[in-house]
């Protein structure tokens, strides 16, 4: 008894061993800076000098401000079309190239490309092709006599050019959903090809109940990258014009570059819990079961 006891000591001293960096890290790079944003958002402080209590002031103010009543709704905008328009997108994709047709390898890679180009670089691009002398423009009004727009200056379409030119880059989610979809046995289609299923009847009843559990991380992820949402719309318009584009994330920026730090952890705050009801919300919706590790099983 006491050698068993001994050697499960061994075992646990073991098993803190190796999670005692992991959980160091977490600590002081997740944990202590949640909490740190949490406390500052109930303060008056600017980065620099003492912390005043000024209790929930900063979210009513938050909450009253016109211009992070627009960043939160470009918020839900962006969530929405990610997980709505970019990974059905994916999706799509991929239930055509697992059935490997003429050159799927290339265009597998072709849809990949864009994913390991710096987002900046893409975003320069963007912002030539939506220039009033742009090449947009010009085919629009060499194809169908438009007159040019200018796309990123104008508050009614600046938002929609930013998000398309974000939802139509499917490569990441094209090729876990692929990855999942080549694991499915081929077994299942053969014998829905032996009853005189079609394609099209197979992709519905087969393939896409099977990524189920990838659809559902798929679109969690892409949703949660929607929600903090920043980088591409900050480099193409800054969240203007007329704070049309504007997310919370470029609020909390713009907070924070003005030295109005506890109004920006306000600002993080409320991305943490909107961030946080988006994932609670899709498993509530969609669940987390997942066929193929069930079948595995």
């Amino acid at each position: 008894m006491q050698a068993v006891g001994i050697r499960n000591r061994w075992i646990w001293s073991a098993r803190i061993l190796f999670l005692l960096p992991v959980a160091l890290l977490f600590f002081f790079f997740f944990i202590y800076p949640f909490f740190f944003t949490v406390f500052t958002s109930f303060t008056s402080w600017r980065g620099i000098g003492a912390m005043k209590f000024n209790g929930i002031k900063n979210y009513t103010k938050l909450i009253t401000d016109p211009t992070f009543q627009k960043a939160l709704r470009n918020n839900i905008v962006w969530a929405l079309s990610q997980g709505l328009i970019q990974v059905p997108l994916a999706c799509l994709v991929a239930m055509i190239l697992v059935r490997k047709p003429f050159g799927w390898r290339g265009l597998r890679t072709i849809y990949y490309l864009p994913n390991v180009i710096s987002t900046v670089a893409l975003a320069m691009v963007w912002v030539a092709i939506y220039n009033v002398d742009g090449p947009l423009n010009a085919i629009l009004s060499g194809l169908f006599g438009m007159e040019k727009h200018n796309w990123l200056g104008n508050p009614d379409t600046a938002l929609f050019a930013v998000i398309f030119q974000t939802v139509i880059y499917i490569g990441y989610f094209m090729i876990v959903l692929l990855a999942s979809a080549m694991n499915i046995p081929r077994s299942l289609y053969e014998a829905a090809e032996i009853d005189g299923a079609s394609t099209l009847v197979q992709e519905i009843n087969i393939t896409l109940p099977m990524l189920r559990g990838t659809l559902i991380t798929t679109m969690t992820l892409a949703m949660a990258y929607g929600m903090r949402h920043f980088e591409a719309t900050f480099l193409m318009t800054g969240g203007g014009p007329a704070y049309a584009t504007t997310t919370m994330g470029i609020d909390l920026y713009l907070k924070m570059d003005a030295l109005r730090y506890s109004e920006a952890s306000t600002s993080g705050v409320f991305l943490i819990i909107m961030g946080t009801l988006v994932i609670t919300l899709l498993r509530k919706l969609f669940g987390s079961s997942d066929p193929m590790s069930e079948m595995a099983q």
